[in-house]
């Protein structure tokens, strides 16, 4: 992909495969440990709380927990805790916070008020000192490094791929794990895909809709929210099961789509979905793998299906940080934006 001046948003996506490879052989026997901790606890429910690209990283949690161990896993509001002051009930719940930080209050007091309603609490976490490791039982390090850009790209990538470690290992899922080894490679790969046509057809555009389904769905958030952080661009991400229950009625002669259609058992839908859009005048962007011809944007396949959402976002930050450029902003400074948030 031709680079324009480089950002601090575009090295810090690039270096995301050796700290995830980092990530892999520091973490390794901890998260066997955690896992066994965790088969022993047999929780009957997962909560989650996070806000932001960390909220989007915990929906991926919650979709590999689902689909492996058949936990049911709900997002957490922490306003149910700094200003409704529920009465947590989750004794045998998981109650897992994810954040770059750890500083933000509303987090660290929502894991207190669960862990003082029963929960076993762990903590994904890039600060390992920092108030939400230490309101947790456990605390699981992202080993991403420090993050000079506003807009998270290797810290995200780093949490999904410490998720997917953590449910991989807790579901002794020998396939998903071999494949987390290579995945480093692979990303090293997706980092290099020439995005060169999204940033043509967005340049100019005001608004558009991002599209993903499953595991896939939780980068689609994060994309919508990437384009609105970095490009000053109006974004909205909707699963494809649910384009056609209302977001359709938006689609217009020239209205641009963005599909996220890697290899997997969701991709046949997308690629229905992305025709369907077409025929009704949609501009649609369809980024997949080499065996799917018409795409519009290529994808390196991951290696197993619920590694694809990595390949996807690992190539798109890389477009984002260009995009931005292009549209005359600075993606590692974004206006009324600061690295952390405390949020009350």
């Amino acid at each position: 992909m031709p680079q324009m001046s480089a950002s601090w948003m575009q090295e810090e996506a690039l270096s995301a495969p050796q700290r995830i490879q980092t990530q892999w052989q520091c973490n390794r026997e901890f998260v066997t440990a955690l896992a066994a901790e965790l088969r022993q606890f047999d929780p009957v429910g997962g909560l989650t709380v996070a806000r932001g690209s960390s909220d989007h990283a915990a929906s991926y949690f919650a979709y590999l927990c689902m689909k492996h161990l058949g936990l049911p896993v709900a997002s957490v509001p922490p306003s149910l805790t700094t200003l409704a002051s529920a009465p947590w009930r989750v004794s045998r719940h998981l109650a897992l916070a994810i954040s770059q930080s750890g500083a933000s209050p509303d987090l660290v007091a929502t894991q207190q008020a669960l862990a003082g309603g029963g929960a076993r609490t762990l903590a994904l976490v890039n600060a390992n000192e920092s108030p939400l490791a230490a309101a947790s039982d456990s605390a699981l390090s992202l080993q991403a490094g420090e993050e000079r850009s506003v807009a998270a790209t290797k810290s995200f990538l780093a949490t999904l791929s410490a998720s997917a470690h953590l449910i991989a290992a807790w579901a002794e899922n020998d396939d998903l794990l071999e494949a987390i080894q290579r995945l480093p490679t692979r990303l090293e790969q997706a980092a290099s895909m020439e995005w060169q046509a999204a940033v043509t057809a967005l340049v100019e555009t005001d608004r558009l809709l991002v599209v993903g389904r499953g595991a896939g769905l939780a980068v689609a958030q994060e994309a919508a929210l990437k384009f609105k952080e970095t490009c000053s661009l109006q974004a909205e991400a909707f699963s494809a099961a649910e384009v056609r229950h209302g977001p359709m009625a938006l689609i217009e002669p020239g209205y641009p789509v963005l599909v996220f259609a890697p290899p997997g058992p969701e991709q046949r839908g997308l690629l229905e979905l992305a025709a369907w859009l077409e025929s009704v005048g949609a501009r649609v962007l369809v980024a997949a793998d080499a065996g799917v011809p018409r795409r519009h944007l290529p994808l390196i396949d991951a290696g197993h299906d619920d590694l694809q959402a990595l390949s996807v976002i690992q190539s798109f930050y890389l477009m984002a940080a260009q995009l931005a450029q292009a549209r005359g902003q600075n993606p590692d400074h974004p206006r009324h934006l600061q690295k952390v948030t405390r949020t009350l």
